[in-house]
């Protein structure tokens, strides 16, 4: 999760799309279109080993785009194929409203 997220603030759309699992990785993420995003922090909230090959991770990424405060909290699922963890998808909590 740390270095997919690491990926994310640098750019490095070959890394994100080879740690995403072929079944569910996009074409494309477009990560330089659109207005610039600065990523501010990760809070890895829970992680948890569900078997030897699957896992979840639970994280906060904290991020501003256009001078606007953002935060992803998100529920993301992992599975291993021949050694490797891959990103799955995930489950994107939103916020409660006040």
């Amino acid at each position: 999760m740390r270095s997919r997220y690491s990926a994310y603030v640098l750019g490095l759309e070959p890394y994100l799309r080879a740690t995403w699992h072929p079944a569910t990785r996009p074409a494309s993420l477009d990560l330089h279109t659109g207005p610039a995003t600065k990523w501010l922090g990760l809070d890895v909230r829970h992680h948890q080993t569900t078997d030897i090959d699957h896992a979840t991770v639970e994280f906060v990424a904290r991020y501003k785009v256009n001078g606007r405060a953002c935060r992803l909290h998100e529920i993301s699922r992992f599975v291993r194929e021949n050694g490797r963890w891959h990103y799955v998808d995930g489950t994107i909590n939103e916020p409660s409203p006040s």
